[in-house]
């Protein structure tokens, strides 16, 4: 049985829906920062850092961020399921993981937190922080877009499709997608009605 330390509406929603994808048992333990509790203590004892998701594997390693979490289920679960078996494609997939973690999920963060990088900072720095983090935001899922619409398999959605549909939700990336990408965007829309995807988003977002 493997543990996830998450919370709705959070990152936690990519994992769920791999480790549903892959058939893996598991258990969710609520540990969001800003819901303090017995489970946050506990993430705070295997990731100092509190970050979610974080997943506690069932001989006790600890696996963080995002993208390596979904690379490492890609690796151990069925062939082909999460991550391509062809390795050309697999190497691209994994490209665009680490380009999400780095380029996409990176920004939302800033976007959350601006007073985190600046001091001192008033309120209309940190506006311009935001306003200049989102347009750059918006940027880099165009170039995702680009890049990676031609391989993307919304009908049987592995680790890559999975993590692009979850972090296109926040700051406004939809909505500019839809505008900008249309075609992808829809690809974003088929991801989310596939059944194993649907039942995990329902939780997160109904």
């Amino acid at each position: 049985m493997l543990t996830l330390y998450g919370s709705k509406n959070s990152g936690s929603a990519v994992v769920e829906a791999a480790l549903a994808r892959a058939g893996l048992a598991y258990t969710v333990l609520d540990a969001a920062r800003w819901n303090p509790g017995p489970a946050y203590d506990e993430l705070l004892r295997v990731n100092p850092l509190g970050q979610i998701p974080t997943l506690l594997l069932d001989d006790g390693t600890v696996l963080t961020e995002s993208a390596a979490i979904l690379i490492h289920l890609g690796l151990t679960a069925t062939p082909g399921l999460l991550l391509p078996a062809e390795a050309s494609a697999r190497a691209l997939a994994i490209r665009g993981l680490v380009y999400i973690a780095a380029n996409c999920y990176a920004a939302i963060s800033v976007i959350d937190y601006p007073e985190r990088w600046c001091e001192p900072c008033d309120d209309a720095t940190k506006a311009q922080i935001v306003a200049g983090t989102r347009a750059r935001l918006h940027h880099h899922w165009g170039l995702f877009a680009d890049a990676f619409e031609r391989g993307f398999n919304a009908d049987s959605p592995g680790a890559l499709e999975l993590l692009a549909t979850v972090v296109s939700r926040w700051s406004g990336a939809r909505s500019h997608l839809q505008a900008q990408r249309p075609a992808f965007h829809a690809q974003l829309l088929r991801v989310e009605q596939h059944p194993d995807v649907a039942q995990v988003f329902q939780r997160h977002w109904s």
